[in-house]
């Protein structure tokens, strides 16, 4: 879709690619989707075996179709390789494809939700909690563990562990 940047990567590790952070809506759940899949399957094989637990294509589907937060979209070179879905101070989505895991389009696309949500003085999450690589890119940008936790609907039914950010005081 022909939607304008909301935000260019000041550098790309990688060359000249081109990043661009862009808003998006559920016309593009189809993408939302692809991006989510790629970054689910590849990060919780060890949580979801995908031979014992097949990715559940249908109830994602309908999650993206039926979103009505924010959701911004990271392309590089015209290609999703991120998706951040939030609402009511909630990042309730947080993707990245697995080729460009540490390329920086996650710390990219990390400052655009924030930024994206200026009135919140605490954005809160959820993550497995053997999504030890996302729990360190969170600790690391000033997210601390809210001390809560959930069961998360689909079996094995693995445990999500709450992280909040709070905005420091000028």
């Amino acid at each position: 879709m022909g939607r304008p940047a909301r935000d260019l990567d000041p550098g790309s590790p990688r060359g000249a690619r081109t990043l661009i952070v862009r808003s998006s809506g559920v016309d593009e759940a189809e993408l939302h989707f692809a991006v989510q899949r790629d970054a689910c399957v590849a990060a919780f094989a060890h949580v979801f075996p995908p031979e014992r637990y097949p990715f559940p294509d249908a109830a994602v589907r309908e999650r993206w179709r039926e979103f009505r937060g924010t959701m911004l979209l990271a392309e590089r070179d015209g290609r999703p390789v991120g998706l951040a879905a939030f609402e009511a101070c909630w990042l309730g989505g947080f993707y990245v494809v697995p080729d460009e895991w540490g390329s920086g389009v996650a710390g990219v696309l990390h400052d655009a939700a924030l930024a994206a949500m200026p009135d919140c003085p605490e954005v809160r999450l959820w993550t497995l909690e053997e999504n030890h690589r996302a729990r360190r890119f969170y600790e690391q940008r000033g997210w601390r563990p809210n001390g809560e936790t959930r069961v998360v609907p689909f079996p094995p039914h693995p445990l999500d562990v709450g992280y909040s950010f709070s905005r420091e005081e000028p």
